[in-house]
């Protein structure tokens, strides 16, 4: 349900200051005249404060904040904030009969079963499921080694695993883009390797220049900034370069004036927009002394801050949802990682997940069988 504060409540509440008030002191045996008096002194004052707000900046600026709140009380707003509480349960699983003790892991994960997760229904999607949400689209994925693992995530509930082997080759081109298109659903898919925020900014300044827009569209960047530039500061201003350039393609934006229609078959309001985190970097096992000395602890938590007031992020005002590979990648543990930075195939898999179950809340779809 939404409700908007306007003027109009306003002036019911004014109406009944001015009603109910005098009543409630005449409750006190005020006299008659001593209880109208109050009335048209009340009245006058409240009249007077009508027509002079607009001469006052502050009290103005005050009403309009007022008129504009907008309270939301919607199960899919809430589920949305949700969607990425994500259990893990990793277990040790012997994998030689040979007496080494070799030991693997499996690593299950689902949703929290707790009242509010298990009230949203969250599903892990079949083939066929995938297949009929992504029908049409144009997804587009870019970012770093930690996108591309992304999208061979999502690519994998699409394709068999025979064509899955043919395209792994072309997909995994260092420091390349990839694009297919799965004929059978009409789905095009891009990854643009984009390393550093600087490379996403350009991606949607393109967008906008060709007025097309994918429906779907995932990003993110931090890893190389954080090795190769190591300077939380110049993150935060690239990050809030970029959200500028993500909210002005967006065409109902409350910060920028439609500036036409957009393109796309799954959404005509705006691309379903996401963020792709940075994942919990275990320094002991990064793979180089340049690795382990500059992605320490505490440049991680300068960059997480550098995001968080960007407000990029949707919980923080911003338009993109947040896939959080840090959180899943921090409950799957270093079990789940062999150079402490780039995770198994589970991680990415409840990533690609969260993101279809995000999308079916946001385009009001429901699931048919699998």
């Amino acid at each position: 349900m939404l409700i908007m504060l306007g003027g109009v409540q306003i002036g019911v509440l004014a109406a009944c200051v001015v009603l109910f008030v005098p009543m409630g002191m005449a409750g006190y045996h005020l006299s008659r005249n001593r209880m109208l008096f109050f009335s048209g002194a009340l009245f006058i004052t409240l009249a007077v404060g009508v027509h002079l707000t607009p001469y006052f900046p502050s009290v103005s600026d005050f009403v309009s904040s007022v008129k504009s709140v907008v309270v939301y009380d919607n199960r899919e707003d809430s589920c949305i904030n949700l969607v990425n509480e994500v259990v893990w349960d990793v277990k040790p699983r012997l994998i030689s009969s040979g007496g080494d003790g070799t030991v693997d892991y499996d690593k299950i994960w689902d949703w929290s079963k707790n009242g509010k997760v298990k009230g949203c229904d969250f599903e892990k999607l079949g083939r066929g499921d995938v297949k009929d949400l992504l029908n049409g689209s144009w997804v587009v994925v870019a970012g770093d080694s930690q996108a591309r693992l992304t999208v061979q995530s999502l690519l994998s509930l699409i394709l068999d695993e025979k064509r899955m082997g043919m395209i792994k080759r072309d997909l995994y081109k260092k420091h390349s883009d990839y694009e297919i298109v799965v004929d059978e659903i009409g789905m095009k898919l891009d990854f643009v390797w984009a390393p550093y925020v600087v490379n996403l900014t350009s991606l949607m300044m393109g967008f906008k220049q060709n007025r097309t827009y994918p429906d779907v569209l995932v990003m993110g960047a931090g890893l190389w900034h954080m090795l190769h530039v190591n300077n939380a500061s110049d993150y935060d201003v690239a990050l809030e370069n970029l959200r500028s350039s993500v909210v002005s393609l967006l065409p109902f934006s409350p910060e920028l004036d439609t500036d036409g229609p957009v393109t796309g078959s799954v959404s005509v309001r705006s691309p379903h927009l996401f963020w792709l985190g940075m994942p919990i970097l275990i320094n002991g096992m990064l793979n180089t002394e340049e690795k382990r000395e500059k992605m320490n602890d505490e440049m991680c938590r300068a960059y997480d801050s550098a995001l968080h007031n960007s407000r990029l992020l949707r919980r923080y005002g911003g338009p993109l949802l947040l896939l959080d590979i840090q959180s899943l990648s921090w409950n799957c543990g270093p079990r789940c990682t062999i150079d402490g930075m780039h995770y198994d195939g589970n991680v990415y898999e409840a990533a690609v997940h969260i993101l279809l179950n995000a999308l079916l809340i946001e385009s009001h779809q429901k699931l048919g069988s699998s």
